[in-house]
């Protein structure tokens, strides 16, 4: 599932690769990928621009255009972003399996005879026209320890959930959330007001650590605990059972001797 390293990736991909490219035609006809767009809404806009600069927030992407709409691009649960023959994300593929043309659900096509596409399996990716970003929290990968402490540290939801909401802070998804709140040795059902600044700050480390470690690695699925995510699966740290509930809506896994 993309979260914030594998679509840093795609946003990386299109820096590299996609911007300065007239756009000559696009294909917006998958009505629910690009709701609430009407079929040409999309390629009317952009026809006869270039996409000019490549910005994300958490799991949000976002191409500016020369004095055309902004594009939005999101990854939903299987999307990743193709260039050309250039993917971003194929360590994500179904075992190493190329997709079919047929999961490209939204394409731009440049002047040049190259295109841009939006391959997506399931179908829960999204493209829209000047999307809102003002209710993200700020970046995982560089919140600040104040904002961190202000936003996180409150109420009674557990801490994974709360570490989840994207308005709160962007970027986190399930994966994410359970390698780094076990490598700071914090419960993902404890309610996140009463974490402390010490745990808090550990917590803030350990996510902006594990972020790195994933694009230094290639995704979130490289992390030292996620193979261990599964029924008969011990911590890799100190060999206790791994414990497994549902928190937030998601399945969590977490290490019963030292997550308490």
């Amino acid at each position: 599932m993309p979260e914030l390293p594998e679509v840093e990736f795609a946003r990386a991909l299109i820096a590299e690769h996609g911007l300065g490219r007239e756009i000559v035609a696009v294909d917006d006809s998958d009505t629910y990928v690009c709701r609430p767009h009407a079929p040409g809404e999309i390629g009317e806009a952009l026809v006869g621009h270039r996409l000019t600069e490549a910005h994300r927030r958490g799991k949000s992407m976002w191409i500016e255009t020369d004095g055309g709409p902004v594009l939005g691009l999101h990854l939903g649960m299987a999307g990743r972003i193709v260039i050309d023959d250039e993917a971003a994300g194929d360590y994500w593929s179904d075992g190493g399996r190329k997709h079919l043309p047929v999961w490209d659900r939204f394409t731009l096509r440049f002047a040049d005879g190259g295109w841009l596409a939006l391959r997506d399996k399931r179908r829960l990716g999204r493209a829209i026209l000047d999307p809102r970003i003002d209710r993200l929290g700020p970046d995982a990968a560089d919140v600040s320890r104040d904002a961190f402490r202000e936003r996180v540290g409150r109420g009674e939801l557990p801490l994974k959930a709360r570490i989840m909401d994207q308005t709160v802070i962007a970027g986190v998804g399930n994966l994410l959330a359970d390698e780094a709140l076990w490598r700071a040795k914090l419960d993902p059902r404890r309610p996140a007001g009463r974490l402390d600044d010490d745990e808090l700050d550990r917590l803030r480390r350990e996510i902006r650590a594990t972020t790195r470690r994933a694009l230094e690695r290639g995704g979130v699925h490289t992390g030292d605990v996620i193979p261990h995510r599964r029924r008969d699966g011990v911590c890799p740290r100190c060999g206790a059972d791994m414990a497994r509930a549902t928190v937030g809506g998601r399945t969590t896994y977490w290490c019963t001797a030292e997550q308490r």
